[in-house]
């Protein structure tokens, strides 16, 4: 092991509220044990080290820690490439329940900004370097904590469907209805109600699907899979909709809010998708219990 680069041992706190945001950056570092984040083995190399920085940066409660003490903002690694065109927010909000974000840059150079990490000016400062951010899009109620703030931040213009409204009442752009729609060249919205009565899915370009929390990518499964125990407006309406929709949708990453992120070749995901589409016919409802998610 190189010890030249190393300079702590990492521990997670109790603060954590068991919400994967870690484990999805820090796999094989930072696993789940008795339903909470642990670190389960220290990063042996520089590659992990980086992996166990982002997952602190990104913590939303910040219970990711070395144990010399506070974290040197000089190593924090967002906005996380992805691709040349999408980056991983990182700073997860706790009033998000940490959901993730992430930026978008459209042919123009603008950017588009999916759900919001924590809010702050020094966040901001960074995401206007890559870019004039013109469009702030909450794909439901979760999530729209930060989104005004953002908005008025950039002059941009913020983006929820209806059924959410009463979440963002002073939003500039309301989503109607449950048909598709281009809102920008390329980029094309598709009401899912089921998580919440307006949850929604932006599709990019046929390449990027942020997903809010309408599906995600299991490590357990190694499937898409929905959050069916944490559903609260309606299981059989999700359903309706994957139904409605899932022959619609073309995309080659999967990029929701919370569970992993997938790149998979646009034939392999559309398989993937009509067989959620077909097991979410069979699901009946049940009560909330973030227990017992598959991450």
């Amino acid at each position: 092991m190189d010890n030249d680069w190393y300079v702590d041992d990492w521990y997670v706190d109790d603060r954590c509220t068991d919400c994967d945001v870690a484990r999805q950056l820090a796999p094989g570092l930072i696993a789940r044990v008795d339903g909470r984040s642990e670190v389960v083995a220290q990063p042996r190399n520089a590659a992990e080290d980086r992996a166990v920085h982002a997952a602190a940066f990104a913590c939303p409660t910040r219970s990711v820690r070395p144990a010399s003490g506070r974290l040197d903002p000089a190593l924090d690694p967002f906005p996380l490439a992805l691709d040349d065109t999408v980056w991983l927010c990182g700073h997860n909000s706790p009033h998000t329940a940490g959901a993730n974000s992430y930026l978008l840059r459209r042919p123009a150079g603008n950017l588009v900004l999916v759900d919001t990490p924590r809010w702050s000016r020094a966040l901001a400062a960074k995401y206007a370097a890559l870019g004039p951010v013109t469009d702030v899009l909450l794909t439901h109620r979760d999530h729209a904590a930060h989104g005004r703030r953002y908005a008025d931040h950039f002059a941009a213009r913020l983006w929820i469907h209806e059924g959410d409204l009463d979440a963002a009442p002073d939003a500039d752009q309301v989503l109607r209805g449950t048909e598709s729609v281009e809102i920008v060249p390329g980029l094309v919205v598709h009401p899912l109600p089921g998580h919440t009565r307006g949850s929604v899915l932006y599709v990019a370009d046929e390449r990027y699907c942020f997903s809010g929390d309408s599906f995600y990518w299991s490590r357990t499964t190694g499937d898409i899979e929905v959050a069916e125990s944490v559903t609260w407006y309606s299981i059989e309406e999700l359903a309706a909709s994957l139904a409605r929709t899932a022959g619609k949708l073309r995309f080659e990453w999967l990029l929701p809010g919370h569970g992993d992120r997938k790149h998979l070749p646009a034939d392999r995901m559309a398989e993937r998708l009509h067989e959620l589409a077909a097991r979410a016919r069979l699901l009946t409802p049940r009560p909330v219990d973030f227990t017992a998610m598959r991450w």
